[in-house]
């Protein structure tokens, strides 16, 4: 049954970060190597996908001819226009839906994939945002993520875990840059398919945020009542 999800359309407003974000979102795409991360992400996809947090629209031209349709949740009002802007570029089908990840306005299992790109850093609840994906997601359904997330190294998490809280969030639009995509991915049970861990930018200096990972989960096929 369909969930009342009704949400301001401006439930996430950082309009100064929206705009810097903007900006500086292309220039890592092309100098980062983010755009071959999305490329990657992306592959092989097919049917009908949800992306959350599709902010200015960045995947949109990496999606597959296989995908019948793409609904993108955006919740901050200028990244969602600059969205709306990518989408008719596109050359699949992109709705841009104002909305929150913790509570997406769409029917049950009603998508073969889902897309989370470097969002469920700045979600308000990581648990919550992931419990409504897999409910959106057929039986098997794939969730494709993309996710900077917690270092390996216990000096370099330790020095996240200081970032996150004090100043990273106010300065990126709620970004924390400790959280373990992959622990909580599991938690909410999904199960974990290939995935690899990566560095963005690669062969740079490393910021808190550039420890990454890459891969695939899918939900059951067998329901276990969540």
């Amino acid at each position: 049954m369909p969930r009342n999800t009704r949400t301001p359309h401006d439930a996430v407003h950082h309009p100064l970060f929206a705009r810097a974000y903007a900006k500086l979102s292309p220039v890592a795409d092309r100098r980062a190597g983010v755009a071959a991360h999305r490329r990657e992400l992306l592959d092989g996809l097919s049917g009908r996908v949800i992306e959350i947090g599709a902010g200015n629209g960045l995947n949109f031209s990496y999606y597959p001819g296989t995908v019948s349709e793409v609904v993108a949740i955006e919740p901050e009002r200028l990244l969602r226009r600059l969205a709306v802007e990518a989408a008719v570029r596109a050359e699949v089908p992109v709705d841009v839906v104002p909305g929150v990840a913790e509570a997406l306005p769409v029917k049950s299992e009603a998508y073969d994939a889902a897309v989370a790109s470097l969002v469920l850093c700045s979600v308000r609840d990581v648990r919550r945002a992931l419990a409504e994906l897999r409910r959106v997601l057929r039986p098997g359904g794939e969730l494709r993520f993309f996710e900077h997330g917690l270092a390996q190294g216990r000096g370099q998490a330790t020095v996240q875990r200081a970032l996150d809280r004090t100043v990273w969030p106010a300065l990126f639009g709620g970004c924390h840059t400790a959280r373990d995509p992959l622990a909580e991915i599991e938690a909410a049970g999904f199960e974990l398919g290939p995935y690899r861990r990566l560095r963005v930018p690669a062969g740079r200096v490393p910021s808190p945020a550039s420890p990454c990972v890459l891969g695939v989960a899918r939900r059951p096929l067998e329901s276990d009542g969540r």
